[in-house]
């Protein structure tokens, strides 16, 4: 019969030959209690915490932090600076076990950040399989994630977020705690979601984007005379404020401003635009 010391040697030894099937950086830190199948990858100064398992072929560039407890499947790939796994940022939170379970091949781009769940809202936070996380985008405790979702830069999911399948949203775009929002639907940037967001749906926030007509202080402090400046604004004005369609005031503008190389420069930027210009 083995004693504890033969025990925890040999259960040593074994996470040291599955740990060897895997790319381990030198500087990486990896935590006595992870768990890391073979095939995964770990880069510089990356860090793998306590209660972590790495599904097979998971990569973890340089920098990137797995934090748990948490649960991978295969092929996910981390990138630098992203935290995944961290704690709960609910004040409730008083370092209960709760955990982050995820399926396979999510991509997690640099500085995404997930939280795991916190006792209140269930102690999970889910995810998927083949989620794209864009660079700055948020998954907040207690989320749902289903499978296929598109989040760009910088969408932000409120603690208690459920996103079905193939949803995608939008850059900038933040989600109210407790929405749904369903599969197939499309959240525009930089719209703010305070309901749920129905299947198949496309949401926009009304766009009233405005030109105010030229940076006159701005130019001033790069150099601009006061002439420059005045030029500028009457071509504005003809441009965006008289009763010319776009095509009329640009033959006015060559015409009355023909000897002013900034009139000329914007109309030939305005003749350029493919999707047409903020006035």
């Amino acid at each position: 019969m083995q004693d504890g010391g033969s025990r925890s040697g040999c259960a040593e030894s074994e996470r040291r030959e599955v740990m060897s099937a895997s790319a381990i950086h030198p500087s990486a830190s990896i935590a006595p209690s992870a768990k890391l199948a073979p095939g995964v990858k770990v880069g510089a100064f990356a860090v793998v915490g306590e209660g972590v398992e790495l599904g097979e072929d998971c990569v973890l560039h340089s920098h990137a932090v797995v934090s748990g407890p948490s649960r991978f499947g295969e092929a996910n790939e981390f990138y630098p600076f992203c935290v995944i796994g961290g704690d709960p940022q609910d004040y409730t939170f008083a370092g209960e076990q709760t955990e982050l379970i995820a399926g396979d091949k999510n991509i997690f781009r640099e500085y995404v950040t997930v939280s795991r769940g916190t006792k209140k809202g269930g102690g999970v936070t889910r995810i998927g399989d083949e989620n794209f996380f864009l660079a700055y985008s948020h998954v907040g405790h207690d989320c749902q994630i289903g499978s296929g979702n598109l989040f760009v830069n910088a969408a932000t999911l409120a603690g208690h977020v459920t996103i079905e399948d193939f949803a995608t949203i939008g850059a900038l775009s933040p989600v109210h705690q407790f929405c749904r929002v369903g599969r197939y639907a499309y959240v525009a940037a930089s719209t703010v979601i305070t309901q749920d967001v129905p299947p198949f749906s496309r949401i926009v926030t009304e766009r009233e984007t405005k030109s105010f007509g030229v940076s006159g202080i701005g130019l001033e402090r790069r150099g601009f005379s006061p002439e420059r400046v005045k030029t500028l604004q009457r071509a504005f004005r003809t441009l965006s404020r008289s009763k010319l369609n776009t095509s009329q005031a640009l033959l006015a503008l060559r015409r009355d401003f023909a000897d002013s190389d900034d009139v000329q420069e914007l109309v030939k930027f305005v003749e350029a635009a493919e999707r047409g210009i903020v006035k």
